[in-house]
């Protein structure tokens, strides 16, 4: 590697040359034929002229490079990321999570510093092309092309339908556990959705079948055939190339309604949200009627879900500290679970609306179910 004016060229052999000035550096790196990675601004993109300018600049714009977002800047008073959270929310943990910095790969036994975002070497490391698959929180070893390698680490949550299976297992259905506590599948997981029942990060009833991997159609058969990698946005045109429109929420791959209402000539997406949305009227109901204790969801505080036990609408203190939701039984924590595996994927009714939708189904059945409710009244379809 050599260095120049805060950015390094990488190279297979020893440095050749070295030099401050920009327009050196564009003829230093047009002779080598390579890359340039930048090391973790700030820095003008502009003032770069290199062959792969743009897509630097493109990265330097995306969520994937804010140094200031939460995903990396959570850790900056403790200056460590926990080596869990490392993995994927630093590119040096990403790195030795899979054993590309030289070491051995596994979980890291060690915290990584703060300041790191998911740089250029996240993706284009020397070493991810041996890397043929993924295990997911389910304990699934999918086996993936070496471009998916990073998304599926880092976008597939931390948590799976057998973990709620596990922690819920030979308990009193509908009985407050002191012992349970909500079970987070964590953030962005359009990874495991688009997986589907094959990747197991909902939590699946008994009895019950749920799509797989949602294939599409050929040209949209992985994260990259619709989001850019480097500003991670999305290409609306291979919309277009089945559909009418590029807008995803507008886009309806069904002909019958699912959320009761008999329109079929709105997106997919109306249908998801407005299950999603009655799936949390029915567990505020169900843990006031069933679990007796009021329930507020606040998506800005961890662990989200609190306690309101005189139902006023307002998340109940004590010590100044918000009061921790307890009311906990198997068929509330699955239901919510679920909830929240299908709105952690803002885009779910483009990686797999199926699955989403089943999740949904089966949970407000089970919750209607232990309140006595008729819920074929409800019109939903599976």
């Amino acid at each position: 590697m050599a260095g120049f004016a805060g950015i390094v060229i990488a190279t297979t052999g020893p440095v050749l040359a070295q030099s401050d000035k920009p327009s050196e550096i564009e003829e230093i790196a047009r002779e080598l034929s390579t890359y340039v990675f930048p090391k973790t601004g700030p820095y003008t993109p502009e003032a770069i002229v290199i062959g792969n300018a743009r897509q630097i600049e493109s990265w330097a714009r995306s969520a994937h490079a804010n140094s200031a977002a939460e995903a990396f800047a959570h850790w900056n008073a403790d200056g460590e990321i926990p080596g869990a959270c490392a993995v994927c929310h630093s590119g040096q943990g990403f790195r030795a999570f899979h054993g590309l910095d030289g070491s051995a790969p596994g979980p890291l036994q060690s915290p990584i510093p703060t300041g790191g975002v998911v740089d250029c070497e996240t993706c284009h490391k020397p070493g991810l092309a041996e890397i043929d698959s993924v295990t997911l929180p389910s304990g699934v070893v999918h086996p993936t092309e070496t471009a998916l390698v990073p998304c599926l680490t880092c976008h597939t949550g931390r948590s799976s339908g057998a973990n709620v299976a596990k922690v819920t297992a030979n308990m009193a259905e509908d009985t407050v556990n002191p012992e349970l506590s909500f079970v987070n599948p964590h953030y962005k997981v359009a990874g495991a959705t688009w997986l589907g029942g094959y990747g197991g990060i909902g939590y699946h009833y008994p009895g019950k079948t749920y799509s797989g991997r949602f294939l599409h159609a050929k040209p949209v058969a992985s994260c990259l055939s619709c989001h850019e990698p480097h500003a991670l946005t999305v290409n609306e045109a291979i919309c277009l190339t089945c559909h009418e429109t590029g807008a995803a929420q507008d886009i309806r791959i069904s002909r019958q309604s699912y959320d009761g209402s008999g329109d079929t000539a709105q997106g997919i997406a109306v249908d998801i949200r407005a299950n999603s949305d009655l799936l949390m009227r029915e567990m505020l109901d169900y843990a006031s009627q069933v679990a007796k204790t009021g329930l507020i969801y606040d998506s800005g505080r961890y662990p989200y879900f609190f306690a309101d036990a005189n139902r006023d609408g307002v998340v109940d203190q004590t010590d100044g500290r918000p009061v921790t939701f307890k009311g906990w039984t198997p068929t509330l924590l699955r239901a919510a679970y679920n909830w929240k595996v299908v709105t952690s994927d803002p885009g779910i009714h483009v990686h797999n609306p199926h699955y989403a939708l089943e999740l949904i189904h089966d949970s407000i059945e089970s919750l209607a179910k232990a309140q006595g409710k008729d819920f074929a009244a409800f019109g939903l379809m599976r």
